[in-house]
């Protein structure tokens, strides 16, 4: 089971990849970019992976990180609630009331290495992130929706 707070396994990646002789690149590895995802169900798998990393001759580690802002809660909210009125008591504005527990913490990592022209990936995240995602999808494939109310007469 993952923490709710990812910070500390931040900082184990970080030890772990400097002691490997790797360095390390901030950066987040978009969707656009041909991947391989490393699937592993230990948790201690990432290791694996900078090992990887590592065998390939791979010249860094790409490491990134999303810490949950309050903004980020805030604008959610503002949008659930644009979208549930005049139900403010929809479960989804529950579900993103809840996420201002999480606010300041670490709730998704990313580490990722180029090898042939592909981008190899690992992903960890905690289960209030997943949720984060699914509301904030879920906004925005609704923002999309296009009404059209005019009169075809």
């Amino acid at each position: 089971m993952q923490p709710d707070n990812l910070i500390s396994l931040k900082d184990d990646m970080v030890a772990f990849i400097a002691g490997h002789g790797l360095r390390r690149f901030n950066g987040y590895v978009t969707e656009d970019v041909p991947t391989v995802l490393f699937e592993e169900d230990d948790p201690d798998g990432w290791k694996d992976f900078v090992e990887h990393a590592k065998a390939a001759n791979a010249a860094f580690v790409t490491m990134s990180e999303v810490v949950l802002e309050k903004v980020d809660v805030a604008l959610l909210l503002e949008q659930l609630h644009e979208q549930s009125f005049p139900d403010d008591d929809a479960p989804e504005i529950d579900d993103a009331e809840y996420l201002i527990n999480h606010v300041g913490k670490t709730g998704y990592l990313q580490l990722g290495f180029a090898h042939q022209g592909v981008m190899f990936l690992v992903e960890v995240t905690t289960e209030w992130y997943e949720r984060f995602q699914v509301l904030m999808e879920s906004v925005t494939d609704l923002g999309g929706i296009i009404v059209d109310d005019s009169d075809d007469e």
